[in-house]
C-alpha cells in the first residue's frame, strides 16, 4: 500500500479549486489501487481547513503551521514541503497547476530527488510511476508522457477534474515547522494583484470574456452588465490588454490565465489557438460572434451567430426576469 498525496493551495483564506479537484482524483485513484489518499495544508491557520479536505478522501492531514506562511514565499514553502515528504513518504504528491505551483515543483524534485511531471490534464498510476497527458504547442498536441520512482510529483491544471465528495474521519497529523524569517535572502516587499473586487478568474464558477468584437464603450458596458447580472469573473483576449482596453490581469490565453468555469461565455472573440488554449477545459462554453466561420465555434456547446450590440441586451434582459 502506497500513499497518494495532495497538496492543499490556500490563497486569500480560500482553498484553491483545483487543489481539491486533484485531491478527488487522487481519492479515486487509492481505492481503485488499494492505496491511501492523503493531503498537507500549509498556512499560518492550516487546521482551518481540515473540515472541507475531509469531505474529498483524505484519510490523514498533515499540517505545518506557522506565520511565515501568511504570503507565498519559496524558501520555507519548499522546507516545509520537503518536511512533509520526508514523514508521508508519497509515492505520488499531486498539486493544483497554480501560479505558486509553478514557482516551486522544480526545486521542490531537485531537492528531494523525485521524478516530475508538470501541467499535465489527465493521469494515472502505472506499476511503478504514472502516464500523463500534457498539453503543449497552445493544446494544439496532446503528449504522453511516463514518470517513474519511488517519489513523483505532478502538477494538474485547473478544470482536468470533477469535484467528488467522499467524505472521511481523517487523522490530523500536526508537522512541527519553525522558520527564521532572517534566513531568507529576499524581501516580500509587495503584492501587487488584480485591482477592486474582482472575482478572481482561476476560481470563477462563470466567466464572460471580451474579444476584439467588444472593443469600443458600448460594447465594454454590455459585457459588463451581462457579467455582473451572472455574478461571473471578467475575462479578455489579448488584443483588448494590448490594446490597452482592458488589464493585462484579465487575459485568458497561452499567455495569460488559463481558466475552467462551469460556464464561459466568450463574446466577440474569434477563437485563435492562443486563446483557445487558455479556455478549452471549460464545462460549457456559448459563442457569439457575428462570423459563422469563427473558430470559436468548433469548440462552443452552443453558439449564437449575430451582432452583439443586437443579441446581448435581450440576452440581459431575459436573465435578468430569469433572476427575478
Amino acid at each position: 500500500m502506497s500513499t497518494l498525496l495532495t497538496h492543499i493551495a490556500i490563497s486569500d483564506g480560500k482553498i484553491k479549486r483545483a487543489s481539491l479537484e486533484v485531491l478527488s482524483h487522487m481519492t479515486q485513484l487509492a481505492e481503485a489501487n488499494g492505496h491511501t489518499s492523503e493531503a498537507v495544508i500549509i498556512d499560518t491557520e492550516a487546521s482551518d481547513y481540515v473540515d472541507k479536505v475531509q469531505k474529498y478522501g483524505a484519510s490523514k492531514v498533515y499540517t505545518v503551521t506557522d506565520p511565515i506562511f501568511e504570503n507565498h514565499r519559496n524558501t520555507p514553502l519548499l522546507k516545509a514541503l520537503s518536511k512533509v515528504m520526508d514523514e508521508a513518504d508519497p509515492f505520488v504528491f499531486g498539486f493544483g497547476s497554480t501560479e505558486g505551483t509553478k514557482d516551486i515543483l522544480g526545486a521542490l524534485a531537485a531537492n528531494t530527488d523525485a521524478a516530475v511531471l508538470s501541467d499535465v490534464s489527465e493521469f494515472e498510476l502505472t506499476d511503478n510511476g504514472i502516464k500523463a497527458t500534457r498539453p503543449v504547442m497552445a493544446a494544439k498536441i496532446l503528449s504522453d508522457n511516463k514518470a517513474s520512482g519511488d517519489n513523483i510529483l505532478v502538477s494538474v491544471r485547473s478544470g482536468s477534474y470533477d469535484l467528488n465528495e467522499s467524505p472521511t474521519d481523517a487523522e490530523v497529523v500536526n508537522i512541527d515547522f519553525s522558520f527564521d524569517e532572517s534566513d531568507l535572502k529576499a524581501t516580500l516587499r509587495e503584492i501587487i494583484g488584480a485591482s477592486g473586487d474582482k472575482i478572481d478568474l482561476s476560481e470563477a464558477e462563470t466567466i464572460v470574456a471580451a474579444g476584439r468584437g467588444a472593443k469600443d464603450d458600448e460594447g465594454q458596458e454590455l459585457v459588463n452588465e451581462l457579467a455582473s447580472v451572472l455574478n461571473a469573473a471578467l475575462g479578455a483576449s489579448r488584443a483588448l490588454t494590448e490594446a490597452g482596453i482592458m488589464d493585462p490581469s484579465l487575459q485568458i490565453g497561452q499567455t495569460g490565465k488559463v481558466v475552467s468555469p462551469q460556464l464561459y461565455i466568450a463574446v466577440g472573440i474569434s477563437g485563435a489557438i492562443q486563446h483557445v488554449a487558455g479556455m478549452a477545459n471549460s464545462k460549457v462554453i456559448v459563442a457569439i460572434n457575428k462570423d459563422p466561420d469563427a473558430p470559436i465555434f468548433d469548440i462552443a456547446d452552443y453558439g449564437i451567430v449575430g451582432d452583439l450590440y443586437k443579441v446581448l441586451p435581450p440576452f440581459i434582459e431575459e436573465l435578468k426576469k430569469i433572476k427575478g
